[in-house]
């Protein structure tokens, strides 16, 4: 049987030949390899000489196919850290992206203390989960349309032991009764439908609902601003993630739902990536 750095440098030359898109083939081979053995980076160095098990190498060779399939790593792994929570993840759920991570950020600067937050399209639940882990005293409700996702985030919020979410299936805020909001996110399909990124790269195993959103990408985003005003307590804060393009019609769409102080902020890459606006109003109102 070939030795684990055998079969690491065939894996690597096979992806690099076959797989057009994979700039990262050799941390994939050490992932899949770390992942079947159960081991960590460095056990896999020293023991570099070592001969796989023929059981080990049959299973390796079906992840690595997978791989050569395109698929994405984090569904061959079946999980991915964000926040710094390692999170599992299904082709039910969007895979959690780094760039996410910056959407987390601004809402830990905008939530006060013993606040309601709400996170609209929860997957993962990776948003909620790091809210709820950086902000314990903060009650975070999570929802979900889809079922099968709502379920990986329930298993994800009890394989860390995080105990303020509480998650409900809700085509955004319909399963929402009476409850305001300090702040509410969302990380919801931005994607035109005609994009031809769709039907490219890792994009064509994720779940295609939690990803395009009309002709324009925001059509959820419009769903969403139509009744934001009804849950977003007074001087509370509604950010939403979107694409790299689209900061100004996100900005116009949520001026012209009535929030104010509207801004946009770029990720890491100086991309703009997170665009938040308050609600102007300043004692609550009533409900109908």
């Amino acid at each position: 049987m070939p030795s684990i750095k055998q079969t690491l440098s065939n894996a690597v030359n096979q992806l690099n030949t076959h797989l057009t898109d994979s700039d990262t083939a050799k941390l994939d081979v050490q992932l899949m390899l770390e992942h079947l053995l159960d081991v960590n980076h460095a056990w896999l160095i020293s023991h570099a000489g070592d001969a796989l098990t023929e059981k080990d190498d049959e299973v390796f060779q079906a992840l690595l196919q997978r791989r050569l399939n395109g698929e994405p790593i984090a569904y061959i792994l079946g999980e991915r850290e964000f926040f710094g929570l390692p999170l599992k993840v299904t082709s039910d759920t969007l895979i959690p992206r780094p760039d996410t991570e910056k959407l987390v950020e601004v809402a830990l600067d905008k939530i006060p203390d013993q606040a309601d937050f709400l996170d609209l399209g929860t997957g993962t639940g990776a948003i909620a989960l790091a809210i709820a882990d950086n902000c314990p005293d903060v009650t975070v409700t999570a929802v979900d349309f889809s079922e099968k996702a709502l379920s990986v985030a329930i298993d994800n919020a009890a394989a860390l032991d995080i105990q303020n979410v509480t998650f409900l299936q809700s085509d955004w805020f319909d399963a929402l009764d009476h409850q305001r909001f300090d702040v509410i996110v969302s990380n919801p399909p931005y994607i035109e439908s005609t994009d031809a990124h769709l039907s490219q790269g890792d994009l064509r195993f994720e779940p295609m609902s939690a990803l395009a959103s009309g002709e324009d990408g925001l059509d959820d985003i419009r769903k969403i601003l139509d009744n934001v005003l009804v849950f977003l307590k007074p001087q509370g804060w509604l950010l939403f993630e979107h694409g790299y393009n689209q900061s100004q019609a996100v900005q116009d769409l949520m001026a012209d739902a009535g929030l104010v102080a509207v801004e946009t902020i770029k990720d890491l890459g100086g991309n703009d990536r997170v665009t938040m606006g308050k609600n102007s109003l300043v004692v609550s109102t009533h409900w109908d």
